[in-house]
């Protein structure tokens, strides 16, 4: 296992949801984080942002990855909308 993929499965580590799951996968060229909806019935994506490998090393990586996993977690959630006065009518 790469080491980056590692600092990012640590850092995923200290994140506990109720409603989602986290993950990780990748290799030496970046890291996909993954983020899964708890509810399996309920029928919605799973989101997914890349990791490159100098947002991995900076040493600010801790505080960086957290303001990133908390803004793909805004994105998702309004991504599960099914319905908003926004959507084209079907």
């Amino acid at each position: 296992m790469s080491e980056r993929l590692e600092k990012v499965r640590q850092a995923l580590a200290d994140y506990e949801h109720p409603l989602f799951e986290f993950a990780a996968r990748g290799d030496e060229a970046a890291v996909v984080v993954e983020i899964r909806f708890k509810d399996p019935p309920v029928p919605v994506h799973v989101y997914e942002f890349t990791l490159r490998p100098r947002e991995i090393d900076h040493p600010q990586f801790v505080w960086s990855f957290q303001r990133q996993l908390y803004d793909c977690l805004h994105d998702y959630v309004i991504e599960m909308f099914t319905r908003n006065p926004q959507m084209k009518a079907h």
